[in-house]
């Protein structure tokens, strides 16, 4: 099915899949320096924190977990409705769905598994023997997620202006000037006024109609 797709879908994790908080933050809770990251990621949406900064900070709070702890977690991870049913559309009309986000790795990877996306990207943890060090071993930003995006849709011999993506924040805008069709689900007003549709539901087959529209050009 890969091989013949007629198109890519590229979600966003935080604040899309994940409603009204980040991944992180949830994580962060358990962790114990959650002030601390929503400070912070506020910072990042106002513009004068930058994702390096953000992600050197929640680093240092998950030295000494294990990966196993941080997984077990995520299964209480609080996600939009219909997840599970809009990537089985996307699989069934041809469209490859992937997740485009700054979520650490280890979310991505949890989601990927759980849901059946074909790839994930984000920022990586150092890790040894099983524990989280506290570093940063890869870090990753808006354009990083657009390059993902790109570099993906390539891989399929796609055109990224035949690509769709859905997002809420600032971290989506480079993303959405690249794709063909960008969506914003319970975005914030900067989101809304770069995407080419909105759409506000509690339940993530609401965007399925829009993307209906993406099969029915790229077959034209």
């Amino acid at each position: 099915m890969v091989s013949s797709a007629l198109a890519a879908v590229f979600f966003d994790v935080d604040g899309t899949l994940v409603p009204e908080t980040s991944s992180s933050a949830f994580l962060a809770g358990f962790l114990g320096h959650y002030d601390e990251l929503v400070t912070a990621e506020d910072a990042y949406a106002a513009g004068t924190m930058d994702n390096h900064q953000v992600s050197v900070l929640d680093a240092s709070g998950w030295a000494g977990t294990s990966e196993t702890q941080i997984r077990d977690w995520l299964h209480r991870l609080p996600l939009v409705t219909g997840i599970a049913e809009t990537v089985a559309w996307c699989w069934r009309n041809g469209l490859v769905p992937m997740l485009s986000t700054l979520a650490w790795a280890p979310v991505g990877g949890y989601l990927a598994s759980r849901f059946g996306f074909h790839a994930f990207c984000g920022p990586r943890l150092e890790t040894e023997r099983g524990l989280f060090t506290g570093r940063v071993s890869h870090h990753f930003d808006e354009h990083g997620k657009r390059d993902f995006a790109v570099s993906q849709a390539r891989e399929l011999n796609l055109e990224p202006s035949s690509c769709a993506a859905i997002g809420d924040s600032r971290s989506d805008l480079p993303l959405f000037g690249a794709v063909g069709l960008s969506v914003a689900f319970n975005a914030s007003t900067a989101a809304r006024a770069s995407a080419d549709t909105v759409v506000d539901s509690d339940d993530l087959r609401a965007v399925i109609p829009s993307l209906s529209r993406l099969i029915r050009s790229t077959r034209r």
